[in-house]
């Protein structure tokens, strides 16, 4: 396939002159004066017609588009998976952008993990006088001795040391250095950077030991995987490691090294929580190590026959605080239940008649401050509070995920959880805590974005605090972390070809070395509507609504997010149908680049944390609300939008070799029930977990080779894995399913769904292009969408 723009030779594309110093100055193109009825028209802008054309759906999964830049910009820019904007190309102006009625915003994944990245470790730190700007490959040298920003445009003087390149050991070629031929960088910071000596890794977890917790079983969980992974926890000879237990009262732990086992103390006056001895809670993990395993080998056993049903979540974090602020680190808490003593206690808020409503949601917003204020202490402290919520009834996440929110924590939820009831669950809590303890953690973070000189940003997303207009505070940054921020043009980019975004993020690492990790990326200006829309990043664009969408439903009303939702397809589908003179008015079009638009937005409709009319649990769309505003672009499109193939016939026909595994490459399936035949096996890939529906008249063939079963009625209801077989379509089934689970951090589970099974709705909830009682088909809403525009 090819990509935008490969057509397209840009009207000012130049030869650059010959120079000793090639800048990016005399690299611009631009893309002028292109519009519908140029001959050259890019395949982004080939006119869709949506109501006819029933198969948009790609047939392998959508990639970013690519800038239109001259292949030297285009090399070196910034990778789609760490940062991409919604607009490929920026318009230059507020009044063009009001026009496209497109959303403006970038989205990141800043500290993802990377197979390489260039570490500088020089000692000169090379940034812009005026802005700040770290050095990049899209500054222009005016000469040896002058850079010129490409943010502000103020002309710096290049460091004397900077003249000379460690990698080539050569003298007076700056424009060769690392740090201006990689968009992503991380340098090794000098004590400049630092406000006081870089901390240590230090973890304390605080567990609910009430008897709903203890009942659901997940001690056992989280103290084996503890144990499996304490060496691997990211940290040097200093990490610190603390535990704090809870029910009516609050449990701490003495390990201090030389006891002969820990000691347990407990502070029963909940209303007044205070520390029981000044050190000792908080141990370093390589000198009482010993201690700590002997904990947590007896921690699942020790409250087996308790009768305290309370639960002082609030009073147990007041401690946790205390704890931590001296050094800063990382809380993680384990919940089971409404907290119901002390301060933060919580009442149910859920009438579970109104699961189903199409009316009013309510009750999305918390009940209380406390979690609140307590998150931005903790972010005050340089700590972060990362909840796991594992609860059997409502729980009022609405309120507990401000814990995190505010701290820069994650949240993970697991509802229905049982240790031997529900397995699947099981089975997630520890492979999430697998990734979990052994992934890479910054510590005391802050993160600036910055953009050229005419943009400004005005709204963040993602679990962060805003500490001052542009510096977020992220007490503890993690690899699994997306964001998101709006824009806006406050002044026209009449000056500039190009525009550049930075995003640079300060944080310690887990061996205490102070970092800067800099990703730069550079975009095109543009002056027509049509190069606007050719350059339409969707799923960028629909991932950024689906954030706005979340703060509108809580601000506002979940029927006023879902409206905007919809107007936002609409308006911007309307505005490009009246600048295209040559198209009926009667039929639905779409600029290719928009196509999927629709699509995408109906499915965001048809999410847990949008959908009405189907009965949805208040905390399971509150979990997914949280997802939308803290998941990377990648996962969170998965969640929208899964990816549905057709595994039972897997050929080797268009395979990709990957390591020394041969991938089948089947074709993507629209989610719709038409497509499942009764006699094929399906997979669907949501992201965090993996659906394999098997029709009842499966090929038998398949069954036995792959699922290691003689016929589909011997297939039990629970199977959550597949078996190694030695046949070929085993082979190629787990080799497909190995090659999805690769390109993610976390390892997702498998759900082996079988056509009268009850897990089927879980399955079917994802055919987004169905009609359900509540819900428009896709055919439905396009036309929906058409009488809107002709209104």
């Amino acid at each position: 396939p090819s990509t935008p723009h490969d057509k397209l030779t840009p009207a000012g594309s130049i030869a650059p002159e010959v120079s000793q110093y090639p800048g990016v100055n005399q690299l611009s193109s631009t893309l002028g004066g292109l519009s519908l009825q140029h001959s050259q028209q890019p395949e982004s802008l080939r006119p869709v017609n949506l109501t006819q054309d029933r198969n948009i759906l790609p047939v392998s999964p959508v990639l970013a588009p690519v800038p239109n830049l001259n292949s030297d910009l285009r090399k070196l820019n910034c990778s789609p998976d760490s940062f991409r904007c919604t607009l490929t190309n920026i318009p230059q102006t507020q009044a063009l952008l009001n026009k496209a009625k497109l959303p403006l915003g970038l989205l990141l994944h800043p500290f993802r993990d990377l197979t390489q990245l260039p570490v500088i470790t020089s000692s000169t730190i090379v940034r812009c006088r005026s802005c700040r700007t770290y050095i990049n490959p899209f500054v222009a040298f005016i000469d040896q001795r002058r850079w010129k920003c490409n943010l502000c445009y103020r002309v710096n003087d290049v460091p004397e040391e900077f003249m000379y390149n460690p990698l080539t050991r050569s003298y007076g070629e700056p424009h060769k250095r690392p740090e201006v031929q990689n968009s992503t960088v991380e340098f090794i910071a000098s004590s400049d950077y630092m406000l006081r000596p870089p901390q240590p890794a230090v973890y304390l977890f605080v567990l609910d030991v009430s008897y709903n917790a203890v009942e659901a079983g997940y001690l056992t969980i989280v103290c084996q995987s503890l144990l499996e992974n304490l060496d691997k926890l990211p940290g040097d000879s200093r990490t610190r490691i603390g535990f704090i237990t809870f029910d009516s009262t609050v449990q701490f732990y003495n390990l201090q090294e030389g006891l002969s086992q820990p000691q347990m103390l407990i502070v029963s006056d909940i209303d007044d929580v205070f520390l029981p001895t000044p050190d000792s809670l908080l141990v370093n993990l390589h000198e009482s190590k010993e201690l700590i395993k002997d904990l947590l080998n007896a921690l699942p056993n020790m409250f087996t026959n308790t009768r305290e049903t309370h639960s002082a979540l609030g009073p147990a974090l007041q401690a946790a605080f205390k704890l931590m602020s001296p050094t800063g680190g990382r809380i993680s808490v384990f919940q089971s239940q409404l907290p119901s003593l002390g301060a933060g206690l919580l009442h149910s808020r859920e009438d579970p008649n109104q699961r189903s409503s199409t009316k009013v949601v309510q009750h999305l917003g918390p009940a209380t401050d406390f979690y609140k204020k307590l998150a931005l202490d903790c972010s005050g402290q340089q700590t972060a509070v990362d909840l796991f919520l594992l609860s059997s009834q409502y729980s009022d996440l609405a309120s507990l995920a401000c814990m995190s929110k505010y701290s820069a924590g994650c949240i993970y939820y697991y509802p229905s959880f049982h240790h031997s009831h529900n397995p699947a669950q099981s089975e997630k809590l520890q492979k999430d805590l697998k990734r979990y303890l052994t992934r890479k953690i910054g510590f005391e973070a802050v993160m600036r974005i910055r953009c050229t000189k005419g943009l400004s940003i005005h709204t963040f997303h993602g679990n962060l605090f805003v500490r001052s207009t542009d510096l977020l505070s992220l007490a503890n940054v993690n690899p699994d972390a997306g964001f998101a921020v709006q824009m806006s043009i406050e002044e026209s980019l009449t000056d500039t070809s190009l525009v550049c975004f930075q995003t640079a993020l300060l944080y310690t690492s887990s061996k205490g070395e102070r970092r800067i990790r800099v990703h730069t990326l550079c975009l095109p200006v543009v002056t027509s509507l049509a190069d606007v829309y050719a350059g339409a990043d969707v799923q960028a664009a629909v991932c950024l609504l689906a954030n706005m969408a979340v703060d509108r439903s809580v601000s506002s009303s979940l029927s006023d997010a879902r409206d905007a939702l919809v107007n936002a397809v609409v308006d911007s589908l309307s505005a490009y149908i009246s600048t295209a003179s040559n198209l009926q008015q009667s039929t639905l079009i779409a600029p290719n680049s928009l196509k999927l638009f629709p699509l995408y937005i109906l499915a965001l409709l048809k999410q847990k944390a949008f959908r009405t009319g189907t009965s949805t649990r208040l905390d399971d769309r509150i979990y997914a609300m949280c997802q939308i505003k803290s998941q990377p672009l990648v996962h969170l499109m998965k969640m929208i939008h899964p990816n549905l193939y057709r595994i039972d016939r897997l050929t080797n026909e268009g395979t990709i070799h990957v390591n020394d595994r041969v991938v089948p490459q089947p074709p993507l399936q629209k989610l719709s029930a038409e497509k499942l035949t009764r006699e094929g096996a399906f997979l669907m890939d949501c992201g965090s977990i993996f659906y394999i529906w098997i029709g009842k008249s499966c090929d038998n063939s398949f069954i036995k080779d792959v699922l290691g079963y003689p016929n589909y009625a011997s297939v039990p209801q629970k199977l959550t894995q597949l078996p190694e077989l030695d046949t070929v379509s085993s082979e190629r089934a787990r080799s497909f399913i190995s090659w999805l689970r690769d390109s993610r951090p976390l390892s997702p589970v498998l759900q082996v769904i079988k056509d009268e099974s009850p897990a089927k709705t879980d399955f079917f909830q994802h055919l987004v292009e169905d009609r359900t009682e509540a819900a428009f088909s896709y055919y439905e809403f396009l036309l929906h969408i058409q009488q809107q525009i002709c209104k």
